[in-house]
């Protein structure tokens, strides 16, 4: 029997053909992106399942060790660059891996999967998708940066190529500033993804026409009626 990671789980509709996994950022947990699922906009008649899991509790290095809800221990920070522990952030790749197996099993097809995150859980969905085997339907990576551009390097995944990506930063973001995030767009770019750009003016949050867009993307993304 598999151990799943524990996950709050919103369904749209009955019977959902979709499904959202949505991994939030560093000492948050799961219920943090639930109440955004209202303010979407999506239509009534289309089945999504969204999945906010809950990162395990470890020590956290940069945080003088404190155990906090974390997808993977950050070594250290700096305005520009973040030092992540590629171990770690491998575990829970996996462990995301394992929630789109399940929704496989549950009849949802793994291109019918969008994968999103904000801040580190940004970092864990570009991570996910950019190395995953199978085609996704889309990426979501709001807040966000690559946490180990040698992992993408080694093991891109050339069927995610030209997967959707919505990436969003606000100009004000004093925590990953928006320098990291441009970094990452850049990256994915050069590569020949299918990234989308979104910037507001506002701090390591999100936002109501932040919240707009992704809807919209979402309905997009996923062939819905607008």
């Amino acid at each position: 029997m598999t151990d799943y990671l524990p996950a709050i789980e919103i369904e749209t509709a009955p019977n959902p053909t979709f499904s959202v996994i949505w991994m939030h950022g560093l000492g948050a947990d799961g219920n943090d992106f639930v109440p955004v699922v209202p303010h979407l906009g999506l239509p009534a008649g289309l089945g999504i399942r969204f999945i906010f899991p809950h990162a395990p509790a470890i020590p956290v290095t940069w945080n003088n060790g404190y155990v906090m809800p974390a997808w993977y221990d950050i070594v250290s920070i700096d305005r520009n660059a973040r030092s992540a522990d590629e171990v770690g952030l491998r575990r829970s790749r996996d462990a995301v891996r394992q929630l789109i197996a399940r929704e496989n099993e549950r009849g949802v097809p793994t291109e019918r999967i969008v994968v999103a995150g904000f801040s580190q859980g940004g970092a864990m969905a570009y991570t996910v998708a950019l190395t995953h085997p199978q085609r996704l339907a889309g990426v979501l990576a709001l807040s966000t940066y690559i946490p180990s551009l040698s992992l993408i390097e080694t093991e891109f995944s050339e069927v995610n190529r030209t997967t959707p990506i919505f990436a969003a930063h606000g100009t004000d973001d004093e925590v990953l500033p928006i320098q990291l995030g441009e970094l990452a767009r850049d990256t994915l770019l050069d590569k020949g993804c299918s990234l989308t750009w979104h910037v507001y003016p506002m701090p390591h949050s999100v936002c109501m026409d932040e919240i707009a867009d992704i809807g919209a993307w979402l309905r997009e993304t996923l062939g819905a009626p607008g």
